[in-house]
């Protein structure tokens, strides 16, 4: 869904959240994740990585900023467009070691 139109009370399917439509529904499910509340507390790189393993195909890099706007956004963040995470996603990438959830936003 456009990150616009979404509304945190009303989040029933994977497809209510920001930037996910019937492709990312389908990859979040292959996942496990079958409702937005079971992205909260998930590591955006873990599911990224899971996804990767788990369709033998190195996913597109933009597949993990959606990953970064959905966790974030159940969170408690705002919804916004999934490039909006796209320089925090290459900034994380290029540090040592793991890459967890906790690098900075690029806009506001």
């Amino acid at each position: 869904m456009h990150p616009d139109k979404v509304r945190r009370d009303s989040l029933a399917r994977l497809t209510d959240l920001p930037n996910i439509g019937p492709a990312m529904d389908r990859d979040l499910r292959r996942l496990g994740i079958d409702a937005p509340r079971d992205l909260i507390g998930e590591d955006p790189y873990v599911l990224f990585a899971r996804l990767c393993e788990i369709t033998g195909v190195r996913q597109d890099p933009c597949v993990l900023d959606v990953f970064i706007s959905i966790t974030r956004y159940m969170a408690g963040e705002p919804a916004r467009p999934w490039w909006v995470y796209t320089e925090a996603r290459k900034h994380a990438l290029q540090q040592p070691g793991p890459a967890p959830d906790n690098t900075e936003e690029t806009t506001s």
